[in-house]
């Protein structure tokens, strides 16, 4: 009775053994083939076995048959422990008629058996063809899968022979997976098109521009050399299309992804990844992948424009060259962020989905996406990093304020992006070079101001026109309100060398107060400027032409909002004073002449009205030659100037004639005196302020 249950054991070691072996030759022909052979062999038992007991094995044979064939040959086809335990016999210790008996030993033999067939599969590829690939025929990579998987279960027996075989052809067979997996990685990574890249940096481009910044810094453009940016990547005016309610444009992982790694190849690779995983080879696994797709992520970045470059050659990038980076740099940043990690995420996924579930190495996945792309991450923030501890000059801080904007932007999806250490090295350092960024904003807003307070020019401006100083600074001021958010942010604590403005309201937002304090620097350097003009009618005019594009920069953009209507109101007061200085210090002379003291019917009064009209004739046309070579280019300003003047002097004009014009009269070259009628001096008034370079022609009195 001791023997029954050694036998059943015994039994049941075989079944599993028999079970095992059917079920890995199922899916190949070649190996069942060598299976038989195997056996055949070892133990003549075997040797009357015909293939047909094996029908799973014939895959050639079973692919002819038709489908109707194969269901009836499966539902009559004998168990797979039934064929090899009994051939249709009956039971019994021994062995009874048409019964094959195993023991445990038997079992050993047939696993090890099984194993060699395994080997044999391995090794036949590494025979052939170095050239040739498994993975170019869909049969060749089923069976060698399958014999990778017998491999992997022979490779935790208890047997030491069978464990050495299977790890020895386990070894051989890793290498191999890995060079398939390098080749099919390398051969389905598909680059992304140049045209592809630029046609989103071009959606990112028009949903960067806010609408007004185009003609602030074009007309900067126009006046100064070096102007704020005319076309600076920003982002809260954003195109209508794939926006999110932030204005900022939502590129499509899935889209992007499908492009990083041909799909039809994904199942292949996850395949192969899933036995490397299963054997131990997942650093193998991961090095090979990581290294592939570090160098097609970082040859998309190339496409995109962006380079690898130090500190020390970022700083000796002349600015012309360094601000195209620097915008570029903006753009990218988005489409690498929400495109090519995302999309890089989503392939890591599903090439090393069996990862996720193996307990044995769980961090393969983020190893492998924070090895691939951190490369990618870590030069565009060396870039950023590099620019924001550049020398700051005033025509930096646009694209300065757009790279912080954008980094700040994407740092939320950086940190969903990665986990573990990779996202607290990622996530700091992002934080880092925003916090320098933000030191570099500031610094730079600082050496702006110090730029409009040392302008050491003391050339004056040629016809009192608007100074470059003004047109460049107010174009720069205005761009700012387009980053006010962000400025907000960074700007609570602006102080100048001069303390607040008395102008300024306690109510008013951190960079309402920068542009106060800019505008009040700005003032004050037109004031002094002013200085440089050595007639007193043109330091008014100057005054005015500046004041009022000042007022004007304000009044049609949103630095109206900041400043708020009083400061209008107060400015266009100060205009109208100037307006007043100017005519007093132009016509008081004028005007003079024009008065009736000393003024008598005798002869020595008519010597003295005579004097009085030629001194009034020389002044105007003194007055008129000077003043129409003066520009006040606003066609407003100039007309609310020359009705000023008209005011002031054709009715003084008028009466002065009506009262002394009898005197002169019949007397000798009367004409010679009373040379202009009200009209004419009404043409000479029009013809002021033109910027014409002196006057044209003799004026012509009209007949009476």
């Amino acid at each position: 009775m001791a023997a029954a249950p050694a036998r059943v054991d015994g039994q049941e070691k075989v079944i599993a053994a028999a079970q095992h072996i059917v079920k890995s030759l199922a899916t190949s022909k070649n190996a069942a083939d060598d299976m038989m052979r195997i056996l055949s062999g070892f133990d003549h038992r075997f040797s009357s076995f015909s293939p047909d007991l094996f029908p799973h094995t014939h895959s050639s044979s079973a692919a002819a048959a038709p489908m109707e064939e194969e269901e009836e040959e499966e539902e009559e086809e004998p168990t797979p422990a039934a064929v090899v335990v009994e051939e249709r016999g009956g039971g019994g210790e021994q062995g009874g008629e048409g019964e094959v008996a195993f023991d445990s030993e038997d079992a050993d033999e047939i696993l090890a058996a099984a194993a060699a067939a395994a080997e044999r599969v391995v090794l036949r590829w590494e025979s052939s063809d170095a050239e040739s690939l498994i993975w170019e025929s869909p049969d060749d990579a089923a069976e060698y899968l399958s014999a990778v998987d017998e491999l992997i279960a022979f490779a935790s027996s208890a047997s030491l022979v069978l464990r050495g075989l299977a790890e020895s052809a386990l070894q051989t067979a890793m290498a191999r997976l890995e060079d398939e997996f390098r080749h099919l990685l390398i051969r389905n990574t598909v680059p992304l098109a140049p045209d592809d890249l630029h046609s989103s940096l071009r959606r990112l481009s028009l949903s960067s521009f806010p609408s007004d910044d185009a003609s602030f810094a074009a007309a900067a453009a126009d006046e100064l050399e070096g102007s704020p940016e005319e076309d600076h990547s920003h982002s809260h005016n954003g195109s209508h299309n794939n926006m999110d309610d932030r204005g900022r444009i939502s590129l499509s992982a899935d889209r992007i992804s499908s492009n990083l790694v041909n799909s039809d190849a994904v199942a292949d690779l996850s395949e192969i990844a899933d036995r490397m995983i299963r054997a131990g080879y997942a650093p193998e696994l991961c090095q090979v992948y990581t290294a592939v797709r570090r160098d097609a992520l970082l040859e998309s970045l190339a496409v995109l424009g962006v380079d690898k470059l130090s500190i020390e050659e970022v700083q000796r990038i002349d600015w012309t060259t360094l601000d195209g980076k620097m915008k570029r740099w903006i753009q990218t940043l988005r489409v690498a962020v929400r495109g090519l990690l995302s999309g890089e995420r989503r392939i890591c996924n599903q090439v090393l989905a069996s990862a996720s579930a193996s307990a044995s190495d769980p961090d393969i996945v983020e190893n492998c996406f924070s090895e691939a792309t951190k490369g990618l991450v870590l030069q565009l923030l060396n870039f950023g990093d590099a620019v924001a501890i550049c020398p700051r000059t005033s025509e930096k801080l646009f694209r300065i304020l757009g790279m912080y904007e954008a980094l700040a932007d994407v740092a939320p999806d950086l940190d969903t992006l990665f986990t573990g250490d990779s996202k607290a090295l990622i996530s700091e350092e992002a934080k880092e070079i925003l916090q320098r960024l933000g030191e570099a904003v500031r610094g730079t807003i600082m050496v702006f101001a110090n730029a409009i307070r040392g302008e050491s020019s003391r050339k004056p401006m040629q016809a009192a026109e608007t100074h470059h100083l003004t047109r460049y600074s107010m174009n720069y001021i205005g761009l700012l309100v387009e980053y006010a958010a962000t400025l907000n942010s960074l700007l609570e604590n602006f102080e100048g060398d001069e303390g607040e403005s008395s102008e300024s309201d306690p109510n008013m937002t951190p960079v309402g107060r920068c542009v106060l304090k800019l505008i009040t620097f700005l003032e004050s350097k037109i004031e002094e400027k002013s200085k440089l003009y050595e007639d007193g009618g043109m330091q008014y005019i100057f005054l005015m032409n500046n004041t009022y594009y000042i007022v004007q920069k304000v009044r049609e953009s949103e630095l109206r909002t900041l400043l708020g209507d009083n400061w209008i109101r107060k400015h266009r007061g100060l205009i109208r004073q100037y307006e007043t200085s100017y005519l007093r210090a132009s016509w008081t002379r004028v005007l003079s002449y024009l008065r009736d003291d000393g003024l008598g019917g005798s002869g020595t009064g008519r010597a003295a009205l005579k004097e009085r009209f030629k001194n009034f004739n020389l002044a105007i046309e003194e007055i008129h030659r000077a003043q129409a070579a003066w520009k006040v280019a606003d066609p407003q300003l100039r007309e609310e100037l020359q009705i000023s003047v008209s005011e002031k002097v054709i009715p003084a004009y008028r009466a002065f004639v009506g009262r002394f014009r009898g005197q002169l009269e019949g007397g000798r070259n009367s004409n010679r005196y009373i040379k202009y009628n009200p009209e004419d001096l009404e043409s000479l008034v029009a013809e002021l302020f033109e910027g014409s370079q002196g006057l044209q022609s003799n004026p012509r009195r009209r007949s009476n």
